[in-house]
């Protein structure tokens, strides 16, 4: 670990999953850190369900190889940041490198994943097709009429809520500074950023500025030319408790049912998680309607899981770009950057996002990820311009 400290501190606006990774990092690497968040560690990333999924969330008709290059990158990572994060915290995330099997309730659906699965192969992704009887030997809770599904080794599962908590006790070992208040907006002077300002009122200087505020950046005041395009996309997820293993899939599991998505995730204890509706719309609250879908869902797919108990329904609210890829690095502003428009990756791009972000605080460079990224301004602001 690097004990030097730069003489430019940073602010953190946003305690989720990507502003803590960020900060942790930071703070490893000698920088004096604040987070400034009301409830760090709740918000998007506790609704979420942890998945690793850089294969199965790219779909034909996207320009995925800006996007696909970040999510392998950030796969690669987890087991080595899991690792860290567990040594640094002193408490385990549950990481699953079980791979995730999707699955085909009818033959429409059947035809749907086929196409999926060719264009993922296409862009060289490594994904089987399964027959039917293939995909209950690898799931045996499956329901009888699954006609068919694809096993994809490299998308795995984390407990997101137990990194969280991981991520605080390792960021406050590092020498992070939490300030449980909202960030309203950004002091600036000649175009460069001098500071920021907190609800309650008043001004805090600072050398730097992170902006992880996921859905809420359209809340925050930034100035012209630095505002990213982000729009929330509520979802909905449940949490099932069901004690008997027998009742428990062994590992991720997706399912197409009549054109509708959804997954079950495995925990290590009882829980299961299933989501999530996909909602252009900003309201954190869950609804019965919600409720249902996930459920009417989950049990065409694993029907043993009606007799889990239902433990909680929650919504939470994702923060989507037009392109459904962040916006990483510098604004027009110096010292202001940007780690915001995760959507439904937040939980994957952590590691990544902070080593890239980091960089950039750090030595003055977004990096290229080992020659893979397509450029420098592949996930900039500027592309929207």
């Amino acid at each position: 670990m690097n004990t030097r400290r730069h003489t430019a501190d940073v602010v953190v606006v946003g305690g989720g999953i990507i502003g803590l990774a960020i900060a942790w990092r930071l703070a490893r690497a000698g920088v004096g850190v604040t987070v400034c968040d009301d409830r760090p560690g709740r918000g998007a990333s506790w609704v979420a369900a942890g998945l690793l999924a850089p294969v199965t969330e790219v779909h034909p008709g996207e320009d995925a190889r800006p996007f696909l290059a970040l999510a392998l990158a950030a796969a690669e990572r987890w087991p080595a940041f899991a690792a860290e994060l567990e040594a640094c915290s002193g408490s385990g995330v549950d990481l699953r490198l079980t791979g995730t099997l999707v699955v085909a309730a009818d033959d429409d659906d059947r035809r749907a994943l086929g196409a999926i699965v060719a264009f993922q192969r296409n862009v060289g992704l490594r994904v089987e097709q399964l027959d039917r009887a293939a995909c209950r030997r690898l799931e045996p809770l499956l329901h009888p009429r699954i006609r068919g599904g694809a096993h994809v080794p490299g998308d795995h599962a984390v407990d997101n809520r137990l990194v969280v908590h991981a991520l605080c006790r390792a960021a406050e070992r590092a020498g992070v500074e939490f300030v449980t208040e909202r960030v309203t907006g950004v002091v600036t002077s000649g175009g460069r950023l001098t500071g920021v300002r907190l609800r309650t009122g008043g001004d805090r200087a600072v050398g730097a500025v992170v902006v992880a505020t996921g859905a809420d950046t359209a809340r925050l005041a930034l100035p012209p030319g630095c505002v990213p395009p982000v729009r929330p996309v509520k979802g909905q997820v449940l949490r099932l408790e069901a004690p008997d293993p027998r009742g428990r899939p062994a590992r991720p599991v997706r399912g197409l049912v009549a054109g509708r998505s959804v997954y079950v995730v495995p925990r290590s204890g009882a829980e299961v998680v299933v989501g999530a509706t996909v909602e252009e719309r900003a309201d954190p609250h869950p609804t019965a309607g919600g409720a249902h879908e996930l459920l009417d869902a989950a049990l065409a797919v694993l029907p043993g899981l009606a007799e889990a108990r239902l433990a909680e329904v929650s919504a939470g609210v994702r923060p989507a770009t037009p392109d459904h890829a962040p916006v990483l690095g510098s604004t027009p502003v110096e010292g202001l950057v940007l780690a915001v428009g995760h959507h439904r990756n937040g939980v994957l791009l952590a590691p990544v996002t902070a080593e890239l972000v980091a960089g950039w605080i750090v030595e003055g460079r977004m990096g290229d990820l080992d020659g893979r990224l397509p450029g420098a301004d592949a996930f900039s602001l500027a592309r929207f311009a």
